[in-house]
């Protein structure tokens, strides 16, 4: 897979799972275990009953799923994507293990299995974004 596929499918990954954050059962309202979040309301639960969301973590989702399908249209574009997705879920990975960091300040919850997911996010863009090659054209023969 060439990178501006990754890039392209993971933009429309995230904006759907952006969208997903909004739809009553899908995403499992649950107030009590707010992990002191100063934003709450609409689309504040557990997206699939695992990942805490709020309505910031839902936009978060849904602004790094448009970037993604815009900047999936040029190579250079999609490397950069990729790189910025690696540094930026690696550094949420990092924040996600340290309680007081957890919340992002009270703003996005970061903590439980989107330790992990974030991680995953983070390895494989990174991959394609430091470590992928595309294959070099083949030149034609006349």
């Amino acid at each position: 897979m060439d990178t501006r596929r990754f890039v392209l499918i993971l933009g429309v990954v995230f904006t759907l799972v952006g969208i997903l954050g909004f739809v009553p059962g899908i995403n499992q309202m649950h107030h009590a275990d707010d992990h002191h979040l100063i934003v709450t309301g609409p689309g504040t639960g557990y997206l699939l009953g695992l990942f805490h969301v709020n309505v910031l973590h839902n936009l978060v989702h849904i602004l790094f799923g448009v970037m993604g399908i815009a900047m999936s249209r040029s190579a250079s574009s999609a490397v950069l994507y990729a790189r910025i997705v690696a540094i930026g879920y690696g550094l949420l990975t990092v924040m996600g293990l340290i309680p007081a960091l957890n919340t992002t300040f009270g703003l996005i919850p970061i903590h439980g299995a989107d330790v992990i997911l974030h991680a995953l996010i983070a390895a494989v863009a990174a991959y394609f974004g430091f470590a992928h090659h595309a294959a070099p054209a083949t030149p034609a023969h006349a």
